[in-house]
């Protein structure tokens, strides 16, 4: 990604279009929880306002700026509802898949088969690590919205960057444990945990800076 020197305009104002994208970000979780009426929007209005200027900072070209921006609000939906729901809706995750696979069309250098076998290897290894999990424990554990969203970075990353975005997104989770473990005790680790929004913070941590260096 060929990066450009952002101005400080610029950042104020992606945060300043934060605000009301991480609203309708917030809106649309609402419409997802499980509970009733859950407390979004700050939340939902900080993380979006969050990426939308981080994107900035780091200063793709202006298309793929606003290209950039889309992939976060998508983001921080996924994220969101499958905090307050345990679900991933196809809603997202399939038109995720379809836009990945659409630009790597027209980017220069992404050839659009090594995004589709990321497309198609993000989603089977996931199945197969779901499917593992159930016969093991007999419970599911990580479900198939997880398996249709890494079916997303691959349609977005390609296939060579899907081994860093899953390290990325354990690393992120079991720091979420532990984080959250020390206040809330050892009972919370018998609870569900979302695997979604590691797994987007991890998505868009590659997206903007590339696969880890090994």
């Amino acid at each position: 990604m060929h990066l450009t020197p952002t101005s400080g305009a610029t950042i104020a104002g992606l945060l300043a279009a934060g605000a009301p994208a991480g609203w309708a970000a917030g809106r649309v979780a609402t419409a997802y929880a499980a509970k009733p009426r859950p407390a979004l929007t700050w939340p939902a209005i900080t993380l979006t306002s969050l990426l939308f200027a981080w994107a900035g900072l780091v200063g793709p070209p202006r298309w793929l700026l606003g290209v950039s921006i889309g992939l976060a609000w998508i983001l921080v939906c996924l994220a969101l509802i499958d905090v307050v729901s345990m679900r991933l809706p196809d809603l997202f995750t399939l038109p995720l898949v379809i836009a990945g696979l659409a630009l790597a069309s027209l980017l220069p250098g992404a050839p659009i088969l090594d995004h589709v076998v990321g497309a198609v290897a993000g989603y089977t290894i996931l199945s197969l690590i779901a499917w593992a999990y159930q016969k093991w424990r007999g419970v599911d554990g990580i479900g198939l919205g997880d398996a249709k969203l890494f079916g997303g970075a691959g349609a977005w990353l390609g296939w060579i960057p899907l081994p860093s975005v899953l390290l990325v997104a354990c690393a992120a989770a079991l720091g979420w444990v532990a984080i959250v473990g020390i206040f809330r005790g050892r009972g919370f680790l018998q609870s569900r945990l979302a695997f979604g929004p590691p797994l987007c913070l991890s998505i868009w941590i590659v997206w903007l800076h590339g696969p880890l260096k090994l």
